[in-house]
C-alpha cells in the first residue's frame, strides 16, 4: 500500500482546506505534504498494526487520518478518513482540576 494510493482522498481534503479552513499555522502548500507525511504514517501502522485491531490513526494538532479494515474485505482497501481538527481562539480554557489534599 502507498501514499498514492488515497490521492482521491488527498485531493478533496486539500481542496476543502483551501476552500473553508483558516489556519495561520500552514500554508496550503505544508498542508498538502502533512497529509502526505500523515497518511504514510497511517500506513504504516494501519500495516503492522496487532491482531483484531482494525484501524491506523495519524494525527498532528490540525488533521486525523484514519484507515479502517472494511468489514465485508479484511484483506481489501482500507476505508480512509482525513478530518480537520478545528480549534476556536475563542473557546474557554478549562479551569485546572484542584488537587486532593
Amino acid at each position: 500500500m502507498k501514499v498514492d494510493d488515497f490521492s482521491k482522498e488527498m485531493r478533496e481534503a486539500v481542496k476543502t482546506y483551501e476552500l473553508y479552513v483558516v489556519c495561520i499555522a500552514k500554508t496550503p502548500d505544508e498542508f498538502t505534504e502533512s497529509v502526505r507525511s500523515l497518511m504514510a504514517k497511517a500506513i504504516k501502522v494501519y500495516e503492522n498494526r496487532a491482531p483484531g485491531l482494525k484501524h491506523g490513526i495519524a494525527l498532528d494538532p490540525h488533521l486525523t487520518i484514519i484507515l479502517s479494515e472494511p468489514p465485508d474485505a479484511p484483506e481489501g482497501r482500507p476505508f480512509c478518513g482525513i478530518y480537520f481538527n478545528l480549534h476556536s481562539p475563542y473557546r474557554k480554557k478549562s479551569a485546572p482540576a484542584k488537587s486532593k489534599a
